[in-house]
């Protein structure tokens, strides 16, 4: 990958309403699942292989499935990756048309996870839905340890959020959030880690993992981030993630030119019913 002076981006996620079935899901409270220690973001899980990769009409942005990961990651060789950024207003989630029980997405940004994922430095904020009640939750992480809240920072939906993690040393590092609505910021430190491989550079909206298993996914709208940087790599290379789940995609992402990507409506049809999938959109 060859890397140019530093450039702002911005990437888009967005999605609409989708049907899951819910009667088996019985999650606690965002509250207590946190207290519980037992919530955690994952290194990309790949789809299932039910459907095809699509193909890209522009070889600057790849394009793969996940089952847990949408977003746009840079991938580099080792010890490339420094620190990274990006900004996003917190949407509001809501219930997939059809359910009753909670359903969550978080958005964050790290290092590793893609091509390396014996471990993440990440920070970012989770976002669920239980009937008419959200809540949210800031917190940092440093992979395979479960995430970690962080306390006295509030955030609420519309806040505009800015999520930084820089690695000093494959070992040690910082994640900072700053809460530009209420001029709050707030940073942990890292030291003595697993290692990191530098190797990739994310900005993920995640269906992360609760107990072993992925959370039900919430209709987050759409998330923006903007002024996405990683320490002046160049963005024009990303590799764009869509995330698929038993065969059901539900995102969809297009590359129209080598700097910017729109979003399409995914018009796939499983067994030739059609479903309403998520719509994901990522601009560079």
């Amino acid at each position: 990958m060859k890397f140019s002076a530093s450039l702002l981006a911005q990437i888009v996620l967005a999605t609409t309403a989708f049907a899951a079935p819910s009667s088996k899901e019985r999650l606690a409270s965002r509250v207590a699942r946190r207290e519980a220690g037992r919530l955690s973001s994952q290194p990309k899980i790949p789809g299932s292989g039910l459907v095809p990769t699509p193909e890209t009409t522009n070889s600057t942005h790849p394009t793969e499935f996940s089952s847990n990961w949408s977003g746009a990651v840079l991938i580099a060789g080792s010890g490339t990756f420094k620190t990274v950024t990006g900004t996003f207003t917190v949407p509001t989630p809501r219930e997939p048309s059809g359910s009753t029980s909670s359903h969550s997405s978080s958005a964050w940004v790290g290092i590793d996870g893609d091509t390396c994922g014996s471990a993440i430095l990440q920070t970012g904020v989770d976002f669920t839905v239980s009937g008419t009640r959200t809540s949210f939750d800031a917190w940092f992480e440093w992979f395979p340890a479960a995430a970690v809240d962080f306390t006295g920072f509030s955030v609420s939906a519309g806040d505009s959020i800015t999520a930084t993690v820089t690695a000093s040393s494959t070992t040690s590092g910082t994640a900072t959030l700053t809460n530009h609505r209420t001029g709050a910021s707030v940073s942990h430190s890292f030291t003595r880690q697993p290692a990191l491989c530098q190797e990739n550079a994310e900005w993920i909206v995640e269906d992360f993992e609760e107990g072993g298993s992925l959370v039900p996914l919430s209709n987050f709208g759409t998330v923006t981030f903007t002024g996405a940087s990683a320490g002046g790599a160049s963005l024009s290379g990303a590799t764009i993630i869509n995330m698929e789940q038993n065969g059901r995609v539900l995102t969809s992402a297009s590359a129209i030119k080598q700097l910017r990507i729109s979003l399409t409506k995914n018009s796939l049809s499983l067994t030739g019913t059609p479903f309403n999938p998520f719509v994901h959109a990522v601009k560079l």
